[in-house]
């Protein structure tokens, strides 16, 4: 049953939905593949003072997004999920053995997960319409007992002046 008490963040703020998308573009196909909060917010946005907005969509919107809590950063929870062999210089993966034979800072610094393709990022587009959609669809029916409450007020409003006239 649906929570009335909740609301979505999907429709409680607006253009929450642009929001969430331009970060999973962003950070979907960055080299890097997580960020502290000011990073994130100069990558997605352009401006570094707006990080703590982009850490409450960051906090809002789990279903995407995973906390590095020890270092205080944030990544793409899909991107998050594979292997560490993108060598961001080489803008390519590498096989293991190529990373064994890195120095451990290069090792540290350089490698990351890879990006996301377009259809993985196509699928995350996707789902947060549909989440949005299910946001909206969840607000109306919580709301289905107006329509009949006002109707039934009316008719009796009705009756009562048609009982006052006579």
């Amino acid at each position: 049953m649906f929570d009335t008490k909740y609301q979505s963040p999907y429709i409680k703020y607006e253009n929450r939905l642009a929001d969430v998308l331009a970060a999973i573009q962003v950070m979907a196909i960055y080299r890097f593949y997580k960020l502290d909060f000011e990073s994130w917010s100069m990558r997605i946005s352009g401006d570094k003072s707006n990080s703590a907005h982009w850490k409450k969509i960051f906090e809002e919107h789990p279903e995407f997004f995973r906390f590095n809590n020890d270092e205080g950063k944030v990544s793409l929870a899909w991107r998050r999920s594979k292997q560490r062999r993108y060598h961001v210089d080489l803008n390519k993966e590498i096989t293991l053995e190529e990373i064994n034979n890195l120095s451990t800072t290069e090792a540290k610094e350089r490698i990351s997960r890879s990006p996301l393709n377009s259809t993985e990022i196509q699928s995350l587009i996707t789902t947060a319409i549909d989440l949005q959609g299910r946001a909206f669809e969840n607000k109306k029916d919580s709301r289905w007992w107006i329509v009949p409450l006002v109707s039934s007020i009316s008719g009796l409003i009705g009756v009562l002046v048609g009982a006052l006239i006579k």
